[in-house]
């Protein structure tokens, strides 16, 4: 049986939509929050925190954890803490090019685990107080990296995607796919 370790609807609705059948069991695990570590690294080890807290319960299963963030200038943004803090990221990052990176990591039965990270790089467009208010208005984004939903409203800030757009979203879907069926 597949397990995914997270709460995150998004990460259900990208495995539903290429048909996976998968339940989601989390457990509490604290994160790390370590902003001179690289990107693929901070992420890596936060996903293997969250996966592995779940196989360890279920050494026979196959366990997938995930985390996403965002950076720029090489500097994590996570959740917003308020709609106030929501807004000063989406100022930070209008007109500019950030890096969202997805780390995964798959932990099989019998114990071998395989990791890997994705980045794609997204440019907002220039954004007034206005534009910011309304994004907000419409999207909820205190439980998103950096502010903001991929997939809800992005035509209001996003410019352009480099990479996979599932990845911006939480889950570099065609990846793991690929970790699922044995490919490296």
């Amino acid at each position: 049986m597949l397990i995914l370790a997270s709460q995150s609807p998004r990460r259900r609705d990208l495995l539903q939509r290429e048909g996976v059948e998968f339940r989601v069991e989390t457990l509490p695990c604290e994160e790390l929050d370590d902003p001179t570590l690289p990107p693929e690294e901070l992420c890596a080890r936060n996903a293997a925190l969250k996966a592995g807290a779940v196989a360890a319960q279920h050494p026979g299963d196959t366990v997938v954890g995930a985390d996403t963030l965002v950076f720029i200038d090489g500097h994590p943004l996570g959740k917003p803490s308020d709609e106030a803090d929501a807004a000063r990221m989406l100022r930070e990052l209008q007109g500019r090019t950030h890096c969202v990176c997805t780390a995964v990591a798959v932990y099989m039965p019998g114990g071998e685990r395989r990791d890997f990270a994705v980045k794609s790089y997204v440019r907002f467009r220039r954004m007034s107080a206005e534009d910011i208010r309304r994004y907000l208005s419409e999207v909820y984004v205190l439980d998103k990296a950096g502010a903001y939903a991929m997939q809800e409203k992005s035509e209001l800030i996003v410019e352009s995607v480099e990479g996979d757009v599932d990845n911006v979203i939480g889950l570099p879907v065609r990846q793991l796919l690929e970790v699922l069926r044995g490919r490296p």
